[in-house]
């Protein structure tokens, strides 16, 4: 009885008709006032309903830890809003729904480190707002209240980070949307093709987008055209090959070809016709010079195409193939008896070479001679063997190489003018792919592993390092390829012991969550 009377003598103290709530300093109760009543009410939480005629609501030093959400979306009249000196920590973006008359708001001395986005939104009638006192977290999640006090009209008085470190006393109002970098990006499963693959290729052929798919197992090489109005891959065509270890499309003067590489019953050339829609087969591939395929890798020279064929067969020899109108032939054969498992082809300086990939010896470089016609042995890169996979990528016009190891750590070199230089390691148990790609301006590094999740690097360009960014789970992967259609980037991942898969590339603000 004495705390209610307590409570109606403040009342009667303020406004006498005006309807209003205001707090008992040290007291665990919260006096509510009305025209002609005043009540108290235990305060370990806020109500969930107030009267709905109040003006004005104070709730100081009463140990609050959450505030109910639309505990307030009833308080149309409410022009006073003090929570202060409690213990929150967070607020929903709906707490202040339906304060359509606030014009006062302090929020002070509370455990606040953020604020959710968009909750000041529909107070438009707020014109002191006091943030004081809270423990702010500088990060992206603070990126949108420095926007909105810059653009905003109401009063909001000076607060300051309590972290990170950088950040730690600094101004939020001295802070800028630059100081952040908000913007990430995730790879997210796209869709899933219900088959192994050891190989796969993307290409564009009449206007339409393509991906071929080695499968050995299923004895196909599948082809899978992007549906426009779906946004997925739908199975287009299949060329029959019972040990199909890689299918290679090269288009040349507006024809497809497809060089289908086999592990049994040799290697051929198939060719597309319109009318009827098929591949037709126009050649084999001398199986005395390639018996056991591994990778095949296309590539232009003074404006003729050329493919080359890597053998891993102890007897065979890795061999480059040359189109003469109608057919392609057989040009050179590299080193025998190497086990080769890669060919990359690039261009150093205005010099074409071939860097050979082998099971037995470290990289070869070889280089074309224009006067020969023909690729000469140039160098060596490292003493490192058992390199599956040699790549290249190029980063501001510095060119680096990652070579992938199956045992061991793989390693990043960067070209110096002279020799390539070791500047990274990366740990890859049971990598024998590995795949560097951009994504607008982030330069990506995925390497692939039979024993653990495959690794997506993301390249820093302060430390000039790739960082690691994502863990993928895809079993045992052979190939990886980049498609860019429809405002979408998708990576596609063939997997030789479990589902292909594709990955969409999405970008993520993160100051938006």
């Amino acid at each position: 009885m004495l705390l209610a009377n307590l409570c109606l003598l403040l009342c009667l103290v303020g406004e006498m008709r005006a309807k209003r709530v205001t707090k008992i300093p040290r007291c665990p109760t919260t006096c509510s006032c009305t025209k002609d009543s005043a009540f108290c009410v235990d305060t370990k939480a806020i109500p969930k309903t107030f009267p709905p005629g109040i003006i004005s609501l104070t709730m100081v030093n009463a140990a609050f830890t959450t505030i109910p959400e639309g505990a307030f979306s009833h308080l149309h009249l409410l022009q006073f809003l003090f929570v202060e000196n409690n213990d929150i920590h967070a607020l929903s973006k709906h707490t202040f729904r339906g304060l359509k008359s606030l014009t006062h708001l302090s929020l002070s001395n509370n455990n606040l480190q953020l604020l959710p986005r968009e909750i000041f939104k529909h107070l438009d009638t707020l014109t002191d707002l006091d943030l004081r006192g809270n423990s702010f977290r500088c990060d992206c999640k603070i990126k949108w209240l420095i926007d909105w006090m810059e653009q905003t009209n109401t009063s909001v008085p000076a607060i300051y980070c309590a972290s990170p470190f950088e950040f730690q006393g600094r101004r939020i109002h001295d802070l800028t949307p630059r100081d952040f970098n908000c913007i990430s990006a995730d790879f997210a499963v796209y869709e899933t093709f219900p088959f192994q693959s050891v190989s796969v290729e993307s290409y564009e052929f009449n206007g339409d987008q393509f991906v071929a798919f080695a499968q050995p197992d299923s004895g196909f090489c599948t082809l899978y055209m992007w549906n426009h109005v779906e946004m997925v891959f739908r199975r287009y065509h299949n060329i029959t090959s019972r040990s199909a270890v890689y299918c290679k499309p090269v288009v040349i003067n507006n024809t497809l070809y497809m060089v289908v590489a086999q592990l049994f019953g040799g290697s051929h050339i198939y060719k597309w016709e319109e009318d009827p829609q098929r591949f037709v087969k126009i050649q084999d591939i001398d199986t005395t010079r390639v018996r056991k395929p591994n990778f095949v890798e296309t590539f232009q020279l003074d404006d003729e195409w050329y493919f080359a064929v890597a053998d891993s067969s102890k007897a065979g020899s890795t061999s480059i193939y040359r189109w003469n109108s109608n057919g392609f032939y057989s040009h050179q054969s590299l080193h025998p008896w190497h086990r080769d498992t890669h060919v990359e082809f690039l261009d150093v300086e205005g010099k074409q070479r071939l860097i050979l990939s082998s099971a037995s010896q470290p990289p070869m470089v070889y280089q074309w001679n224009r006067s020969l016609r023909q690729f000469a042995f140039y160098s060596q890169i490292t003493e490192t063997a058992d390199v599956q996979m040699v790549k290249h990528f190029w980063i501001r016009k510095v060119l680096y190489l990652c070579l992938t190891r199956f045992i061991g750590d793989s390693k990043i070199l960067r070209w110096e003018g002279q020799r390539y230089v070791e500047i990274q390691t990366l740990p890859s148990r049971g990598s024998m792919v590995v795949y560097p790609f951009t994504v607008g301006p982030r330069q990506y590094l995925l390497l692939g592993s039979d024993f653990s999740f495959s690794q997506v690097y993301l390249w820093d360009d302060l430390t000039h390092r790739f960082q690691p960014f994502q863990e993928l789970n895809m079993r045992a992967p052979r190939a990886f390829s980049l498609v860019s259609v429809d405002n979408k980037d998708i990576l596609l991942a063939a997997s030789f012991k479990g589902n292909t898969l594709a990955y969409q590339h999405l970008i993520v603000d993160l100051s938006a969550r």
